[in-house]
């Protein structure tokens, strides 16, 4: 089972999408949130999995909580999935950087919903059309103060582990990249847990991020 906590400051919201998750067989809600600290606490008792965050919250809003549980050593199986009615590229760029593994609209379709806590949960990342690759080039590309990661991070790549974060950075599957290298989709995964190790990524919306920030892939030029 795959452990969910529920994270919404507006009661009805919260208890509709606790309600979705318990009807599914291969999920259980093991708490729920109104505030991003609550989130936190309850992620750390309650032994998640997968963390459905809203980021407009009182006291610690959702992107401030899961800087806090994609920081903290102990949470590093803990997924955190952004839920908002804000689908705007802002929110999307500032929920990777805080370290989230998804991103989707509260209108999103129940299956939808269901099927992004398993996707974010087996280490993939999801994006909603919202967030593009053009949107990843954009904003993940846009070097903050203090953010760029120099390129000597990845000084520890096999130059086919280099490669293979290309591809997922420009938003391949494993298939896709067994495909395009000829490979395994097993050897892709391979290459792939190796390079999240030694990168110290904890998902693939982490090596999306560290592709861009040490421009291992340029961002295509503004229209």
């Amino acid at each position: 089972m795959i452990r969910v906590v529920v994270a919404d400051d507006q009661p009805v919201v919260r208890a509709g999408f606790a309600t979705l998750v318990r009807s599914a067989p291969d999920l259980t809600v093991v708490g729920e949130a109104r505030t991003g600290a609550e989130a936190v606490a309850l992620a750390r008792s309650e032994r998640a999995d997968v963390v459905l965050m809203d980021i407009r919250m009182p006291e610690l809003d959702g992107l401030g909580a899961t800087r806090l549980i994609t920081g903290d050593d102990d949470l590093a199986g803990v997924r955190v999935l952004i839920l908002t009615t804000f689908e705007i590229d802002e929110y999307v760029f500032a929920a990777l950087r805080s370290g989230a593994s998804g991103f989707l609209g509260k209108s999103a379709e129940p299956e939808q919903l269901l099927d992004a806590i398993r996707v974010v949960h087996r280490g993939d990342a999801l994006l909603t059309p919202a967030a593009t690759r053009s949107l990843i080039s954009r904003f993940l590309a846009r070097p903050e103060p203090g953010r760029l990661v120099p390129p000597a991070r990845l000084a520890g790549l096999t130059g086919r582990e280099r490669e293979v974060l290309a591809l997922v950075g420009s938003g391949l599957s494993n298939d896709e990249i067994a495909d395009h290298l000829v490979v395994s989709p097993h050897t892709v995964k391979t290459h792939v847990n190796r390079t999240m190790a030694k990168l110290g990524a904890h998902d693939r919306a982490q090596l999306v991020v560290v592709a861009y920030e040490t421009g291992l892939i340029v961002p295509p030029p503004a229209r």
